[in-house]
């Protein structure tokens, strides 16, 4: 009998063959828009953000294809381990992470900062698909079955909201649920837990700091504070209005570079694209989203093994939450909640946080026709 990981081990070349290099150039081009919306942004200077966003997608991009690359069985092995490092590295930050933007979410490893929120959003995926690989499809419904992979998810969720940041506990809770959901969870259980989430909606309310108060109060009426909490909402529609059909022109946005939007180089970017390039702009970036997302699920389809199909599925829902949550947010539909723009907005952590990601799932096509054991062994040893 041979050890699982050695049956049997593609080549490099293969693997190398194997990747679906549409879906990378994609991943490129969406990065492209990001570098030259950076390069805008700073009035036509490649400093201080686009030269530094391009090394970091440099760097991302050479790990992006590594991570691709090993086997899939050695990602389930160490599933759990990548989990609570990331669960470790977010009570570590509770002691002594670094304050940035009013929040304390960063944590000093001293040659980098590192954003644990972000690592976790990935690993946890990883972990919830190694758990529901090991589980019989007839156990999956069990309410008792559902005890794990719920503290999973609620464990980071409590830790990233205490330092505090809204928008990414949102978004590892939806990570969470969605994995749930693809493993074969039933809907009506999303429903129960969805009404008990409304009813204890006063008692969340007490536990909002103020200025997260005042962002879904702005949300519902924008115009009752406009120099102060809907100074943000307010002129990212002025700019997204005047942007028209077809855009003021590259460099040319008035509200962007006569620095009425606010943060224009992270979570306000999709706005100055609008303005700079209008409706057809922020269109063409939308269908390129769209076709990341497609290349994504067809390979969670194409997996023999459920292990890479729920990891597959997992980040490209994550990176559609967010595609979503932020041009929903800059364009009114949803509070103001921090979430950048992926491969677009300016950040090292994100970047390869979400690289790691589409490594992992070009690895899942890599890899698609591997049978994958319960415990990461080959199937049948």
């Amino acid at each position: 009998m041979r050890s699982g990981l050695s049956t049997p081990e593609l080549t490099l070349g293969h693997k190398l063959i194997s990747i679906n290099w549409l879906l990378v150039i994609l991943i490129v081009m969406v990065a492209g828009v990001g570098f030259a919306m950076l390069f805008s942004a700073a009035g036509g200077n490649i400093d201080p953000w686009a030269k530094r966003q391009i090394v970091r997608f440099g760097v991302a991009f050479g790990i992006m294809i590594v991570v691709a690359t090993i086997n899939i069985r050695i990602w389930l092995r160490y599933a759990y381990a990548l989990y609570f490092l990331a669960l470790a590295l977010l009570v570590a930050v509770e002691v002594a992470g670094h304050v940035g933007m009013g929040a304390q979410r960063w944590i000093s490893l001293g040659f980098v900062n590192i954003q644990p929120s972000e690592l976790m959003k990935i690993f946890l995926i990883l972990a919830l698909a190694r758990y529901y690989n090991a589980s019989a499809i007839e156990d999956i419904g069990r309410i008792s079955r559902l005890f794990v992979p719920i503290m999973l998810t609620v464990a980071p969720t409590v830790l990233i909201l205490r330092q505090p940041d809204l928008g990414t506990a949102i978004m590892v809770a939806l990570t969470g649920a969605v994995v749930l959901f693809l493993a074969g969870v039933r809907l009506w259980k999303f429903v129960v837990v969805g009404i008990a989430g409304l009813a204890a909606a006063p008692i969340a309310w007490q536990f909002l700091h103020e200025y997260q108060k005042k962002r879904v109060l702005t949300f519902l009426n924008p115009e009752t504070d406009p120099l102060g909490a809907g100074y943000h909402i307010i002129q990212s529609k002025i700019a997204l209005g005047s942007g028209g059909l077809m855009g003021k022109g590259f460099m040319q946005g008035p509200q962007s570079h006569l620095h009425f939007l606010p943060e224009m180089q992270t979570d306000f970017i999709f706005t100055m694209l609008a303005e700079e390039f209008g409706l057809a702009g922020g269109l063409a970036l939308i269908i390129l989203y769209a076709l990341i997302l497609t290349y994504g699920m067809i390979i969670a389809a194409r997996s023999r093994n459920q292990f890479g199909r729920l990891v597959a599925s997992g980040i490209t829902s994550t990176f559609f939450f967010y595609v979503f949550i932020n041009i929903a947010m800059v364009t009114g539909l949803i509070p103001v909640v921090g979430v950048p723009l992926p491969l677009v907005s300016y950040g090292g952590t994100v970047m390869l946080t979400l690289m790691i990601g589409f490594g992992l799932v070009i690895g899942v096509g890599v890899y698609r026709d591997v049978p994958v054991g319960r415990r990461g062994e080959a199937e049948g040893t």
